[in-house]
């Protein structure tokens, strides 16, 4: 199994879950109000200078889910470029 964290805009969330659940997946962790920086789009620290904050989703995927979601990533990252879209899929050892 993997885990896939997604990690974008709050302001995208309906847009960014409901892309998800299209691709059959139904369970998932949202981590709401992440701060962070990344390399496509500008701070996100819930600051004066820097608005805005991001949500995580933590999914816990088979080995061929984690295709479609990537697939489905890329094409939401096309749709709204300035929300930060960005995945990352880890090993995941074990779930109990």
């Amino acid at each position: 199994m993997k885990m896939v964290l997604i990690a974008y805009c709050e302001a995208a969330d309906y847009e960014i879950v409901r892309a998800i659940k299209e691709t059959g997946i139904r369970g998932y962790t949202k981590f709401e109000e992440a701060l962070g920086e990344g390399t496509e789009t500008q701070p996100r620290l819930g600051t004066h200078c820097w608005p805005g904050k991001n949500n995580v989703l933590a999914i816990a995927a088979e080995e061929g889910e984690v295709t479609s979601i990537l697939q489905r990533v890329r094409g939401l990252k096309e749709e709204y470029p300035r929300a930060g879209i960005r995945a990352f899929v880890l090993p995941l050892e074990q779930m109990v």
